[in-house]
């Protein structure tokens, strides 16, 4: 019956995912806290105008939206990041280190391994700026990569300034800039030279459009990138690279980086640094972040930041890929009883769970099964015994 099914691109978590993503969550809930970050939980509801009336809107046909009982238009938290800049501007005044585990709605996101419901594990670093700052939260991405028990993982890191730089001298505006850049991203070249042509673009900028997609590497792509272009924006965001790239050599993680100055990101949501943790199991990133510097903006306050967000639901299809799911923990104790033996069964099981043991009371009266944990009790009107 069509009133059983859930709408296109939700989907209800069952007992063995659930377990699995609880292990997922234990393990980088407390790396999270090892690295000094205090847990937030942003509201799942919020108004419309919070998400479409500021510069970063979120385009309205991604939002959920629903009405309020006075009116007002709601909609489901679309972007945890966003939501957490306003949280840091608003509440928090300003620098400070936030981990959380929270949903994100996507109203288009729908398909594949991403659905519409997002559960996401992240982290924000608000009030930091610098090489140092960027280096370090991409090498806590490693960690945390590592933690949740991922193999074979690379992390992708480039400029969204590289590419704003190349555009600058082009007279293009925000939307037109927006526009070539996805069209780069869907390795549309055509239409991309297209809008550039029409609006007076170099050959030389051209060429260095067309030739993002090929500045993929290691530490020599600098050096072709500085050889395309001259524009001031787009040199400091290569020296800023390398001085990134540097530091992660330093810290003992150069074989889990790459340098891509072809995929970029939403121009006026980042503002630096942007990277994205791969691995070949899966078509997508399992691991996005980046530098954005004016998030905060519109609510009021000026705070750089930096962070990332680990998709749960994708690094789990990684993981049984890999065939590296946590191992299912094994009963320690059954509990079963006889009629009349309800409360010397239910005492033995608070006795053994008190001891940290994981035990389960059968209340079915069922006889006892030696091999359904490593201890079996039998209450009866006499005593508790094990068998």
């Amino acid at each position: 019956m069509k009133y059983r099914n859930l709408p296109f691109g939700v989907q209800d978590v069952l007992p063995e995912e659930c377990r699995i993503l609880d292990e997922i969550k234990r393990r980088l809930a407390r790396k999270f806290m090892l690295g000094g970050f205090e847990p937030v939980s942003p509201a799942a509801l919020e108004y419309y105008d919070t998400y479409s009336q500021i510069r970063n809107a979120v385009p309205q046909e991604h939002l959920f939206k629903l009405t309020d009982t006075d009116g007002r238009l709601l909609v489901l938290r679309p972007d945890v990041t966003l939501a957490i800049s306003r949280i840091a501007a608003t509440k928090l005044g300003g620098a400070s280190r936030l981990s959380y585990f929270a949903d994100k709605w996507d109203l288009q996101s729908a398909g594949g391994i991403s659905g519409r419901e997002i559960y996401q594990a992240g982290v924000e670093c608000l009030g930091e700026e610098g090489a140092f700052s960027d280096a370090n939260t991409i090498a806590f991405a490693i960690e945390c990569l590592n933690e949740a028990g991922l193999k074979g993982f690379i992390i992708d890191v480039g400029h969204v300034g590289f590419f704003k730089g190349v555009l600058e001298d082009c007279g293009l505006n925000e939307a037109e800039s927006e526009k070539v850049r996805a069209l780069i991203n869907a390795k549309d070249g055509l239409n991309a030279e297209r809008i550039l042509r029409k609006a007076g673009a170099s050959e030389r900028t051209l060429n260095t459009v067309l030739a993002l997609p090929t500045l993929f590497g290691g530490a020599e792509v600098f050096d072709r990138a500085e050889s395309l272009t001259e524009n001031a924006c787009a040199r400091r965001a290569i020296a800023h690279l390398r001085k990134v790239s540097d530091l992660l050599i330093r810290m003992g993680y150069e074989d889990k980086i790459c340098f891509d100055l072809g995929t970029v990101r939403r121009l006026s949501y980042y503002s630096g640094i942007v990277f994205s943790g791969l691995v070949k199991e899966l078509g997508a990133p399992v691991l996005s972040g980046g530098r954005y510097d004016h998030l905060a903006d519109d609510f009021g306050g000026k705070i750089p930041a930096v962070g990332f967000a680990i998709g749960l639901k994708r690094l789990l299809i990684g993981l049984e890929r890999q065939g590296n799911l946590p191992p299912e923990q094994p009963l320690d104790a059954v509990v079963c009883c006889e009629v009349g033996a309800e409360e010397l069964a239910y005492r033995t099981y608070l006795a053994l769970a008190a001891e940290g043991k994981r035990t389960r009371l059968r209340t079915d009266y069922a006889a006892a099964d030696a091999s359904e944990a490593a201890e079996v009790y039998l209450a009866t009107k006499e005593g508790v015994k094990r068998v």
